[in-house]
């Protein structure tokens, strides 16, 4: 009888890379828009941790229309569509179904916040050298921010995992 309870509950919730996937859209959505990313860069102060946080979520910025003539909309975006392609693939690609055998294992967290982390910092560096025109050491200096950025926003896509099914 545990076991038909048990199969029961498991099937109300998500895969922990689906809800994982679904926390990503909502972030990079949300905090990447144009008017999150003018609010935080307005009414926040960068020389706080908080304010620092707040601005660091608005990273992965896109733009409904570009202001530059010379770029077009996918060179401007492309960060953040990287990143959500990046951060759907690994989430998928990291080994979903071993880590979401024990539900809300601690282990489902620390994968989602480890594909976060991989696809922010891959995401950089791939925009970085498909639409920059600068030096290769300039583009894997930027490679940090993305990482970063990864580092500390992935809790939330960890979170976001836990709990799911493979």
């Amino acid at each position: 009888m545990a076991l038909t309870n048990r199969s029961a509950t498991v099937r109300g919730y998500g895969t922990a890379a689906g809800t994982g996937t679904l926390a990503t859209l909502i972030l990079v959505g949300v905090c990447g828009s144009p008017w999150y990313v003018d609010w935080a860069e307005g009414n926040t102060d960068p020389n706080s941790a908080g304010g620092w946080f707040l601005r660091l979520l608005a990273w992965p910025a896109w733009r409904l229309e570009s202001t530059d003539p010379e770029q077009s909309l996918l060179a401007t975006d492309a960060r953040a569509v990287l990143l959500l392609v990046l951060a759907v693939t690994f989430l998928y690609l990291l080994p979903a179904s071993q880590v979401a055998r024990v539900q809300g294992s601690l282990s489902q967290f620390f994968s989602g916040w480890a594909a976060y982390v991989l696809a922010g910092g891959a995401a950089t560096l791939l925009a970085a050298l498909l639409t920059s025109g600068g030096t290769l050491l300039a583009d894997f200096e930027t490679t940090g921010t993305g990482a970063t950025y990864g580092f500390f926003a992935g809790w939330i896509i960890g979170l976001a995992s836990l709990g799911g099914r493979a």
